[in-house]
């Protein structure tokens, strides 16, 4: 019997490490890594430019800052025939989410992966969050900065985060009716987090195939 195909969805909490674990839980399972290639594949589905993307990546109000973009971000024939809206931007990268799922084995990281490929078989969500202290040493060791900043980037981030989530699943970010696992990083660390999260997928993968014999 051949190994299924599986899609891996991680929401994260920022410094949590959740990038880092995705790629590790990618290279254990076979699977292609997505988080900023998404901006890439959606941006050649759309035909706007990649940079467009991401000024604008997991937020939703931009409309603010849409007349002020350098033209030469837009291509003004895509955006008036595709009747551009915060939603075309949304259906593209949607779009280059599916392609991918379609293609083969994937880790999408953020989003909204888990709720674009909600009828997918062989889905895996998970949300990776940590204490706070662990995730702002990890975002002053990031940006340089002292723990106030760090913090402030955290509530930023996550605040833009949850607003995206909330506004296209209807569901709640980092709520885990949402997920299939939620896990604390900063308490097995970021190796240990993932050798967590692949035994659960192979359980269940295992509980899957003993169902269907």
């Amino acid at each position: 019997m051949t190994d299924p195909k599986i899609i891996i969805n991680i929401g994260r909490q920022l410094g949590s490490g959740g990038r880092t674990i995705g790629k590790m839980l990618a290279e254990e399972f076979g699977c292609v890594f997505y988080d900023k290639e998404l901006l890439n594949l959606a941006a050649k589905e759309s035909g706007f430019s990649e940079k467009f993307f991401e000024q604008h990546d997991e937020h939703w109000r931009f409309f603010k800052s849409l007349f002020h973009l350098h033209t030469q971000h837009i291509d003004d024939n895509n955006f008036y025939t595709n009747n551009f809206s915060q939603e075309s931007l949304f259906q593209f990268q949607s779009e280059a989410i599916k392609k991918a799922a379609d293609a083969g084995n994937c880790v999408f990281v953020g989003r909204c992966a888990d709720y674009i490929l909600r009828d997918y078989p062989n889905v895996f969500n998970v949300f990776i969050t940590a204490d706070l202290d662990f995730r702002v040493q990890q975002v002053m060791k990031r940006h340089g900065c002292d723990r106030d900043a760090a913090i402030k980037i955290i509530n930023n981030k996550e605040s833009s985060r949850a607003s995206y989530y909330g506004y296209y699943t209807g569901k709640k970010w980092g709520d885990s009716q949402s997920y299939d696992l939620c896990v604390n990083s900063s308490l097995l660390g970021l190796e240990g987090t993932e050798k967590l999260i692949a035994y659960f997928i192979r359980q269940r993968l295992e509980q899957q195939v003993r169902s269907q014999e």
